[in-house]
C-alpha cells in the first residue's frame, strides 16, 4: 500500500465537526479531520512500515501526517529523518506529540532534544522538551541522566516565566513528567511545581486547561504509580 492510496482512504473518514475542532487547536489545512480512533485502525493493520511513514509524513496532510507518526520504525529513523520531520511540521501539535514521540522512541531522543531545547526557534524548543518527557515516560530510571534531568528541571524553574506560551506549557510537562514518571526525581519534581506554581498559557478559543502540576504529582504520588512507566510514547 502506497502513501497516495492510503490517503484515498483516509479522505472519505474525515468529517467536517472534527476538522473545526482541530482548526480551533491550531492544526493547519490541509487536514481531512479523520478520528484519531480511525488514524489507529490503519496503523493495527500496518503496523511498522519506515518507508510508507516517511511517505506520509510529505504528503503535508496533518492526518497522514499524524499516522505516520503511529506507524514509524521508530528505530530506523536518522537524525537526518527526525529533523527533516520537525522543519516540515505543519502545527504545533505535530511537534509537541507526533515528532517528540518518534524522537524518544528512537536512537537519537536524547541528542537531538537537548539541541532542540537550545534553539531560538519555538517549534524547536517545544519539540525538544517534549521529547524529554517522552524520554522519560517510557525508560528505566536506570538509562537515563538523572544528574542532567535534575539541571534540566532548574533550568525550567529559573526560566519557563519567559518563555513564550507553547514553550511554557512544554516546560510545565516536563515537571509532571519527571514527578510522576522518574522515582528518583519526584520529590524534586514536586518542590519544583510547588515553586513555578500555576503556569498561564493562552490556548484560544478552545477549552483547553493547562494542567497544574503539583496537583497532577501529587495525584500519582497518592496512587502510588510514580516510577510506572509507559510502553510507548504514542497515544
Amino acid at each position: 500500500m502506497t502513501a497516495k492510496e492510503i490517503v484515498e482512504q483516509l479522505k472519505p473518514l474525515g468529517s467536517e465537526s472534527i476538522k473545526k475542532i482541530l482548526l480551533k487547536h491550531g492544526i493547519n489545512e490541509p487536514l481531512l479531520g479523520v478520528k484519531i480512533e480511525e488514524l489507529k485502525k490503519f496503523q493495527k493493520r500496518i503496523k511498522k512500515d519506515y518507508q510508507l511513514a516517511l511517505d506520509l509524513y510529505d504528503t503535508g496532510i496533518y492526518d497522514a501526517m499524524y499516522l505516520a507518526g503511529l506507524i514509524a520504525d521508530d528505530l530506523k529513523m536518522t537524525k537526518k529523518n527526525l529533523q527533516h520531520w520537525l522543519d516540515t511540521a505543519t502545527s504545533n501539535a505535530l511537534c509537541g506529540f507526533t515528532v517528540a514521540w518518534v524522537a524518544a522512541e528512537s536512537l537519537h531522543g536524547w541528542d537531538l532534544a537537548r539541541e532542540w531545547i537550545e534553539s531560538k526557534k519555538e517549534n524547536a524548543a517545544v519539540t525538544g522538551w517534549a521529547t524529554l518527557s517522552s524520554l522519560v515516560a517510557i525508560k528505566d530510571d536506570a538509562d537515563l541522566d538523572l544528574a542532567q534531568l535534575k539541571r534540566l528541571l532548574d533550568r525550567v524553574q529559573k526560566t519557563i516565566a519567559k518563555q513564550p506560551d507553547r514553550v511554557r506549557s512544554v516546560m510545565n510537562g516536563f515537571v509532571i513528567a519527571l514527578g510522576t514518571y522518574v522515582q528518583p526525581l519526584s520529590d524534586l519534581a514536586l518542590q519544583t511545581a510547588r515553586k513555578i506554581g500555576e503556569v498561564s498559557v493562552d490556548v484560544g478559543d478552545t477549552s483547553c486547561k493547562v494542567p497544574f502540576a503539583p496537583d497532577y504529582i501529587e495525584k500519582a504520588i497518592k496512587k502510588g504509580v510514580v516510577g510506572k512507566k509507559r510502553k510507548t510514547a504514542k497515544c
